[in-house]
């Protein structure tokens, strides 16, 4: 890496972690800064050295090996920050949602293989209401019906991440013009259609339209019209918090 480019990487380590966070009371009083919320959008770290991703900062096994690009759409990896932590040596760490079985994983990378940004953003998926709103520093800025994971195929709940947005090659094929991956994976469905059964916010065209928005017909992606789907590509980054509810 230049000098150029840790000057800049340092300087957007300093504008998100303490300086201290040795004690306890530190390391809450962190976690309330950095922890994603619809009311102030999230932090997301976008990998700029091959590393791995730890169970705890500085120590246990090794839960995923981190790549600087995503291996299906080859964009840059960027991942949702759950929370930080300096070891014991002094080291400062991250820990980020990771796009891997079981959903809810997460492990802890090195701060300083990593730039790390804002976005004020955050997206609810209501699977009893079928509607996706999506939120800019807390306020609601735009609300759209879904079609959402039938019964015997339901869309995983909890709080996932937009990890691999990815356009397609026929904007008027089944899925539409985007296909948003999530962190989240079927629960069902352990491989799908070619892949290993990951969940997206996708369009809706040809025979897919045959599902009225507002119905739980989809394997358990989360399917909007395409104006929606063109809207959240082009606004909400990689690494944005997707909270999924009943």
């Amino acid at each position: 890496m230049n000098p150029r480019a840790i000057i800049l990487l340092s300087a957007a380590l300093a504008l998100v972690i303490p300086a201290q966070l040795g004690s306890a009371a530190g390391r809450e009083n962190a976690a309330d800064s950095i922890a994603p919320s619809r009311a102030t959008g999230a932090t997301v770290a976008k990998v700029v050295v091959n590393t791995v991703a730890l169970a705890e900062p500085g120590a246990g096994k090794i839960k995923w090996r981190v790549t600087t690009e995503t291996q299906w759409g080859h964009g840059p990896q960027q991942l949702l920050v759950l929370d930080q932590a300096v070891d014991q040596l002094g080291r400062q760490w991250l820990k980020v949602r990771l796009p891997i079985r079981p959903n809810g994983s997460f492990g802890w990378i090195r701060a300083d293989f990593a730039l790390v940004s804002r976005t004020p953003y955050w997206i609810d998926v209501s699977l009893s209401r079928r509607l996706v709103t999506v939120y800019r520093s807390g306020r609601l800025v735009r609300q759209f019906r879904a079609v959402v994971g039938a019964p015997a195929t339901p869309t995983p709940t909890g709080l996932a991440a937009i990890y691999d947005p990815i356009p397609q090659p026929n904007p008027n094929g089944f899925v539409g013009p985007w296909v948003l991956h999530l962190t989240a994976f079927s629960n069902v469905l352990k491989r799908f259609d070619g892949g290993l059964g990951r969940v997206g916010i996708h369009g809706r065209s040809g025979t897919s339209l045959r599902d009225p928005l507002g119905s739980a017909r989809s394997h358990g992606c989360i399917r909007i019209d395409n104006a929606q789907v063109r809207w959240l590509a082009r606004t909400t980054p990689r690494g944005t918090p997707v909270d999924i509810e009943e």
